[in-house]
């Protein structure tokens, strides 16, 4: 009898093992974020306080539109800002509540209320650790530049329209969709106008957008917003404010889970841990161009992104996700680690403690008003308008994409933009295929091709791709042969083939061979042999061997043919 039990694993569950324990680590901080950390901490602490001006009245103003209030706003940029910046891919991103994320979260406050939202934010949050692990993060490069072009230009139209009622003093607009909003925030205002709000609104958003021109450094939102507190306060005029904003972060709690509303949100959550994932990593590519030697990593960047949305809800924060304007910031500051960013939320969760009272004071209109400039901002009309005169078909996309936006929602506008871009890209590539007969020429088997030509064979060449989007386009272009005996494919040149490909090639086979014509295939790849013969059509052609190395080779097997038919 034995004492004791030994335990053997498996060499697959140890190399599992091994595997596991690997990719955790590589999503792990390093030893050389540390050590980026110390090289300049005075440079990353003045661009964290830069940013931070930035950041406070965008943090506020994206709460506010999201439905939960400009200390949600605060709390995720605080929350979100230090997880991110510690456990992302990126040196110099800085992260914190977007525009494009409010787009996708008012619907769900709509229907889930306050609750909904931070579950949302939760799951989301798993979903994005999820894909960390699964390593997706490299993807993202290939969504189509006028995917991208089109919705950053409708997030800009659906923020602005988010910001008519705040910015004309309609607080009781009504609609099921953003525009609709808008339009009866338009429809009350002319009926009772209110102007001193959309004088302010505008004010903000002149003095930002021109304001920047002359000295772009300095924080003019942050001005914007202090000089229309001011003129508020001292003049008494009747302006919505944000109200009671809390002087704390509230205490985590996971007392909001319902796991009863799980199956009804995972949806919306995995709209959202996808707009998260497409607009950090977009975000994080946009960091790196705009820097020298740094090089985000993508999957890291996800597991950050991940961490930072599971537990901002747990502080009554939104879904957060990487910032492209206070990251801009961050880089031009000067910033070289993740110190910058981490500093830029200490500076944010410094001004909840001792400025609340202020915060609370700020009009919504001049919050509308900071979001109307920073619209403008995130749209390059130039670079938009060479993206739609390049081709037809990126300017369908671009537009396309543009208008669902604006008329859905923008989850939907990335799955349409991305399904025509795929449908058109599939047409361009479909349309390089050809089917040519043999040119001949004194290059090209001359004196052996006009001898076959005589004794009934014909030779065409296929080339490019043999795949569903051209194979029947391509394969039914041969025409109906008359007096041929043989038929050579010449297939040196097909760049690839799929399963359809390989079925059309073999019905055409089979209906040439039904009309008594033979047909042989020269210069097939082992890769499109493979493929034909796990569909039946290339096991018979090479036990009968009509499939041949090169033209040579088939032409000396067609002359077999006519010679002995029954070979």
């Amino acid at each position: 009898m034995t004492t004791g039990s030994t335990f053997h694993f498996s060499p697959s569950l140890k190399t599992t093992a091994r595997t596991g324990s690997r990719r955790v680590r590589a999503l792990l901080p390093t030893r050389d974020d540390l050590v980026a950390v110390r090289r300049h901490p005075r440079q990353d602490l003045l661009a964290g306080l830069t940013v931070a001006v930035v950041a406070l009245p965008l943090a506020l103003a994206f709460g506010v539109a999201s439905g939960l209030g400009a200390q949600a706003g605060l709390a995720t940029a605080v929350v979100a800002g230090v997880l991110a910046a510690v456990f992302g891919g990126s040196n110099i991103q800085v992260s914190g509540p977007t525009g494009a994320m409010t787009v996708v979260l008012v619907p769900v406050v709509h229907e889930h209320g306050t609750t909904g939202v931070l579950m949302v934010g939760l799951l989301a949050g798993v979903v994005l650790v999820g894909m960390a692990f699964a390593r997706l993060g490299r993807f993202v490069r290939y969504l189509p530049v006028s995917v991208i072009e089109g919705f950053t230009a409708g997030i800009a139209v659906v923020i602005s329209l988010q910001q008519i009622p705040a910015a004309l003093g309609v607080a009781d607009a009504s609609g099921d969709k953003v525009w609709a909003i808008a339009a009866d925030a338009v429809r009350r205002f002319v009926h009772h106008p209110h102007l001193a709000p959309l004088l302010v609104s505008l004010g903000v958003a002149a003095l930002m957008l021109v304001g920047s021109r002359w000295h772009p450094r300095v924080p003019y939102s942050l001005i914007g917003i202090a000089l229309a507190t001011s003129v508020a306060h001292v003049s008494g005029v009747d302006l919505v404010t944000l109200g009671h904003l809390p002087a704390t972060l509230p205490a985590p709690s996971l007392g909001f889970v319902d796991l009863g509303a799980v199956s009804t949100l995972a949806t919306a959550a995995l709209a959202i841990a996808a707009l998260a994932a497409l607009e950090s990593l977009l975000c994080a590519t946009v960091a790196d161009a705009m820097t020298v030697h740094e090089r985000h990593d993508p999957d890291r960047e996800l597991f950050g992104q991940g961490l930072a949305n599971i537990v901002a809800p747990m502080f009554g924060g939104i879904p957060a996700t990487a910032a492209i304007a206070r990251t801009a910031v961050n880089v031009r500051a000067g910033a070289g680690s993740r110190l910058a960013a981490v500093s830029h939320a200490l500076v944010l969760l410094a001004l909840v403690f001792v400025a609340a009272p202020l915060v609370s004071g700020i009009p919504l209109a001049a919050l509308a008003g900071v979001l109307f400039a920073t619209c403008v901002r995130m749209v390059e009309a130039s670079s938009l308008l060479a993206l739609v005169r390049s081709t037809p078909a990126d300017a369908v996309i671009v537009c396309l994409t543009f208008a669902v936006t604006v008329a859905l929602d923008l989850v939907t506008a990335v799955g349409v933009g991305v399904a025509v871009a795929i449908v058109l890209a599939l047409r361009n590539v479909a349309s390089t295929a050809r089917i040519d007969e043999v040119t001949l020429d004194e290059h090209d088997h001359s004196d052996e091709e006009h001898a076959l030509l005589a004794d009934h064979v014909v030779a065409y060449r296929l080339d490019g791709p043999l795949f569903f989007a051209a194979a029947h386009r391509l394969l039914l272009e041969l025409p109906d042969l008359v007096e041929v005996d043989v038929v050579i494919l010449r297939m040196s040149r097909v760049t690839t083939m799929d399963a359809t490909g390989a079925h059309v090639l073999g019905d055409t086979i089979t209906r040439l061979e039904r009309r008594g014509i033979a047909v042989l295939l020269s210069g097939l790849a082992a890769e499109h042999e493979e493929v034909l013969t796990s569909l039946g059509v290339g096991g018979p052609l090479r036990a009968t061997g009509r499939i041949l190395p090169d033209t040579p080779s088939a032409i000396a097997a067609a002359r077999q043919l006519l010679a002995d038919p029954q070979a």
